[in-house]
């Protein structure tokens, strides 16, 4: 007999129950990388470094150093260029936020999105977040093609985590959080976008996208037919004045 919580139990009893007891589960380190970081924002950053392998083994094809990837075909086929996107290139508008200019370019940019994407991610939700994302995105690329340098090369994920910025501010200030060290972080960050080569108006473009996206989000909560109205209508408007600009530019209005 085998001592038990209660009494005693013979052994063939304690091998039966031994049997029925489910063995825990151990998660793969992907899903625990998921719960921790955000199975949507370590999807974003494996994207955007996909695509760097992409553009960089393209730039070795064409006979140029996989650092200098932005001189390869792949990525001059998929960057933004201000006011010569058309209807037929509206693609390039969020493909250019997935494109990076050298490695130093990719690494600052995403670990900028671990940070803010995998807070926000935890906050809104998986779907929410990747609204956020890809709409602070288009906010970013609508700006640059309606003030842009026309036909300069534009790309970074940087307007998708301005956009990022501005919608957890927004998110802070419903819930009357202190919002002080992000203003202070926004501050510098601005700042840095004056530096030559950085895109101001990409990165202000996202950060008022992000912030009106968030906006609708609170405004719209526990209501999803009216949240899908309102990001729709705002996706709506950013699209007619991204692909508007260039549609006057051609015509010569």
């Amino acid at each position: 007999m085998t001592p038990a919580s209660v009494g005693f139990q013979c052994p063939e009893c304690v091998r039966e129950g031994r049997a029925s007891v489910r063995a825990p589960r151990r998660g793969s380190g992907l899903q625990a990388a998921g719960r921790r970081w955000g199975a949507v924002t370590l999807t974003l950053i494996a994207i955007n470094v996909a695509m760097f392998a992409v553009t960089a083994v393209s730039a070795a094809v064409d006979g140029y150093s996989p650092m200098d990837n932005y001189l390869g075909a792949v990525f001059a086929a998929l960057y933004q260029r201000p006011f010569l996107v058309d209807l037929g290139e509206a693609y390039r508008l969020l493909t250019a936020a997935f494109l990076h200019i050298g490695p130093v370019h990719l690494l600052m940019n995403m670990l900028a999105l671990l940070v803010f994407g995998s807070e926000l991610e935890r906050q809104l939700g998986r779907w929410r977040f990747l609204a956020l994302y890809l709409i602070s995105a288009l906010g970013g690329a609508t700006a640059i093609q309606l003030f842009g340098n026309p036909g300069a090369p534009v790309a970074g994920a940087s307007t998708a985590v301005y956009g990022l910025m501005g919608g957890l501010g927004v998110l802070m200030l419903v819930r009357r959080q202190e919002i002080r060290g992000l203003l202070t972080l926004l501050a510098i960050n601005v700042f840095i976008s004056f530096l030559p080569g950085v895109s101001l108006l990409g990165h202000l473009g996202g950060l008022v996208a992000g912030a009106l996206t968030a906006g609708v989000l609170m405004l719209t909560r526990r209501r999803p037919g009216a949240e899908i109205a309102g990001l729709g209508a705002l996706v709506a408007v950013l699209l007619v004045l991204a692909l508007g600009v260039s549609t006057v530019a051609v015509l010569g209005l």
